[in-house]
């Protein structure tokens, strides 16, 4: 799957837990917990989303390895396949 696509993919999940954040002015780099006021529940429930839709495991181990857009897309690139 090609970055672009995955990119969508996560925005349309984080829009899904998160209405108020504006996909459109989304700084990748920045933190969501942080810059966007994503909480741990909310964290945690795009990763399942994410699991969910894209068939990749995250383990609990990794979490706190995703804590911006960047950071979920670099994750997930090399494990989302085709």
């Amino acid at each position: 799957m090609n970055r672009e696509r995955l990119r969508d993919i996560v925005l349309e999940e984080l829009s899904a837990i998160a209405p108020d954040i504006d996909i459109a002015t989304l700084d990748e780099r920045a933190r969501l917990r942080d810059e966007y006021d994503l909480d741990s529940m909310d964290a945690l429930n795009l990763l399942t989303a994410l699991h969910r839709r894209l068939k990749v495991d995250i383990p609990e181990t990794d979490y706190a390895r995703m804590q911006s857009l960047r950071d979920l897309l670099d994750y997930l690139e090399p494990r989302a396949g085709g």
